[in-house]
């Protein structure tokens, strides 16, 4: 008789099915028209409704079927009930079919860690920049990411009514990445993804020094790790603390999966233990490719601004 899966391929499917059941959330409350959006720390550090309900629903649904597994989302909500609705009981069988890493089919529930974002680009959601909106699920284990879920549930937004909206990436490092088309910007071209709504001198200056030919000012780290894989930019550059360990676990994942790298400003990888302060300090440099190259472009006044972790 075949063996079951190993729980890391379990916690993947599962974790794919509740991003799905997620986007679907995440639109039915924009369409609602009732937002619910509350200020955190300013204007451009929003909670809606929708980052309420889906923190509820991936962190309930994955608990109920890992309960040894530790859990972390961004939301800092009160323990109550969650509606039965929320919950997603079901695994993406496509995932389950794929074999896992020789590296990780004996891992035990309680050496994992996720890292959830419900909600990845809240400003652009309430702004209706829909394609910048995802939902990140990372998986850790020895405070490396080693897995992750993104969920767009606004994909195809924009192509003509009817057309099927919403997509799930996946990847497991030593499995590779699944549910998109990897590209790689043209060579030569030096194509900048950095923050819309998060920049300052140094940020700017980072952005500066890379030398680009282009440069695209976005929301939401989810989407920016989605524009390296498909080609739409060369590196994310963010020189600056403000991303969270639950923006960058999920998409480090997938990019490492599929042989790029994420690192802070100083080229030094970050961690994802349970028990590790959640801001990422000194900043996040991504690239699918040539990563030492745009490290060794960033410029000395940044990395003494920035604090080595």
């Amino acid at each position: 008789m075949a063996s079951s899966p190993a729980v890391l391929m379990r916690l993947v499917a599962t974790a794919h099915a509740v991003a799905e059941k997620a986007g679907s959330i995440v639109r039915k409350v924009l369409y609602s028209g009732e937002l619910g959006i509350v200020e955190k720390t300013g204007p451009n550090d929003l909670q809606t409704l929708a980052d309420r309900l889906v923190q509820k629903s991936i962190c309930a649904s994955l608990s109920k079927r890992f309960p040894k597994v530790t859990i972390i989302g961004e939301e800092d909500l009160p323990a109550e009930s969650v509606e039965d609705d929320l919950i997603e009981t079901g695994q993406n069988s496509g995932v389950l079919q794929k074999p896992c890493p020789n590296q990780y089919t004996n891992l035990k529930e309680e050496e994992l860690v996720v890292w959830v974002d419900p909600l990845d680009g809240t400003k652009e959601y309430s702004e209706g920049l829909l394609d910048h909106v995802t939902v990140l699920i990372g998986i850790a284990y020895g405070g490396t990411a080693i897995a992750g879920v993104i969920n767009q549930p606004f994909f195809n937004y924009q192509i003509e009514a009817g057309a099927t909206l919403g997509r799930t990436l996946w990847g497991v490092i030593g499995l590779g990445a699944f549910g998109f088309q990897l590209q790689e910007v043209p060579d030569g071209k030096r194509i900048i993804t950095t923050t819309r709504s998060h920049s300052n001198k140094l940020v700017t200056s980072a952005v500066q020094a890379m030398d680009p030919h282009e440069v695209i000012k976005v929301g939401g780290a989810g989407n920016k790790i989605i524009q390296l894989v498909e080609g739409k930019a060369s590196a994310y550059v963010f020189a600056s603390p403000g991303c969270k360990k639950w923006d960058t676990c999920a998409p480090e994942a997938i990019l490492h999966a599929v042989g790029g790298k994420l690192t802070d400003m100083h080229g030094k990888g970050y961690r994802y233990d349970a028990d590790v302060k959640h801001m990422n300090s000194a900043g996040v440099l991504a690239t699918l490719r040539d990563h030492q190259y745009y490290l060794s472009r960033v410029p000395e006044n940044v990395r003494q601004e920035l604090p080595r972790d």
